[in-house]
Formats: C-alpha cells, structure tokens, sequence
C-alpha cells in the first residue's frame, strides 16, 4: 500500500490517519467505547472529527494499536 497521510480537522485538533498502518482493529468505531459518530467505515469521508469531543476522540486516538491514528491539538 501506498504511503498516504490525510488530515481531517475541525476547531480543535486534527486527526492524522495512516492507512498504511491501519490493523483494522475496530477500536476507534465498534464496541461500547468506539466513537461511530467520528470513525464510521461505512461512511466517506469515514472520518468527521465534528462527531464527538476533542477530550473522545484523543482517548479513542490513544488506544489504537497500530499507530495509524495520530492528532494534533491545534
């Protein structure tokens, strides 16, 4: 895979994905504690940080195991 970097951003920070990092581990969207309103695959862009709260989606961004997901506070 192609060694991609895209930015989606809203008032406060800006998520950093890397699909060539990506595990598909699902943490970011499934389960009691994903955040389907930010991380939707089903949905492009599958990304809309206007979904949850900088403080959800830095704890959701924390989590991922493979690194693919990063931020940057603005």
């Amino acid at each position: 895979m192609k060694d991609i970097t895209k930015h989606y951003s809203n008032d406060d920070i800006t998520i950093v994905w890397q699909p060539s990092k990506c595990t598909h581990s699902t943490l970011c969207w499934k389960g009691a504690t994903g955040l389907i309103n930010v991380f939707d695959p089903r949905r492009r862009p599958w990304i809309t940080p206007e979904g949850g709260t900088t403080e959800e989606i830095i704890e959701r961004i924390d989590r991922c195991p493979s690194g693919a997901l990063s931020y940057v506070k603005k």
